[in-house]
């Protein structure tokens, strides 16, 4: 009997990961071909595991443009940390079952088959925030951003309280966190620190880069994309600033 009922088990397991796959990639189609008419008419789905952003304004519809060339970033003061912000479009292509892929370890790990439900806020890796280095001297840092993804995404440097975690933040009704406290941002397509807060084209646009220096203090700090919805669906990262021993 214990046989039977781990293979029932297994197959369940089996199962589901099966049908987030699939709508995994029903999902990216459909942002694909409707990304402004279902961002528009839908609302925020309730309850566990749809939390705003999942599929609202900011997943689904505002914060998409036409992909970019790269631009020529300027020689950057102090230690240069290089930002990726990616999301489940960029994610779709080559290297789609790797380490850096959807189905990479942020989108099968602890989060979502763990506490919170399979579709809860753990189904995070469907929009990420890489940095390299993720440790830098105190002084002048400069975040050389590049946006890999195929949605508008933004970068805010926001201070970690002592025992405070990442992705903690509340998110409000719009999809976006708390800023109080910002030391500065690269949301500006092609350019230095804050953009555009047209809420129909915030960020930077696919493809494209923006950078911001700023001077940190020893401590630790949370990277986050605030675009409505985006920090909710896993976009931040951790930067710890301490001394060179």
């Amino acid at each position: 009997m214990k046989t039977t009922h781990r293979s029932r088990d297994l197959a369940i397991a089996l199962g589901a990961v099966i049908v987030a796959i699939a709508c995994a990639v029903a999902l990216s189609i459909g942002m694909t071909m409707r990304p402004n008419q279902l961002g528009a008419n839908m609302p925020y789905p309730q309850g566990p595991g749809m939390g705003p952003g999942m599929m609202g304004p900011g997943m689904m519809g505002p914060g998409r443009s036409p992909a970019l060339p790269s631009c020529s970033v300027p020689a950057l003061p102090g230690a240069v940390v290089d930002v990726t912000l990616t999301d489940m479009h960029g994610m779709m292509g080559p290297g789609m079952m790797g380490p850096g892929g959807m189905m990479g370890p942020g989108m099968m790990g602890p989060g979502m088959m763990g506490p919170g439900g399979m579709m809860g806020p753990g189904m995070m890796g469907m929009m990420r925030i890489t940095v390299n280095p993720a440790t830098v001297p105190p002084g002048p840092v400069s975040f050389r951003v590049t946006n890999a993804g195929a949605l508008n995404h933004e970068l805010v440097i926001l201070p970690l309280a002592k025992g405070q975690y990442l992705g903690q933040r509340a998110v409000g009704p719009d999809g976006k966190v708390d800023e109080a406290g910002s030391l500065g941002e690269a949301s500006r397509t092609c350019g230095a620190d804050k953009g555009e807060e047209n809420a129909a084209n915030a960020g930077i646009a696919p493809g494209a880069s923006g950078w911001t220096t700023v001077n940190l203090t020893p401590g630790r700090y949370e990277l986050i994309c605030n675009i409505s919805g985006h920090y909710w669906t896993g976009m931040y990262a951790e930067l710890d600033v301490s001394p060179s021993r």
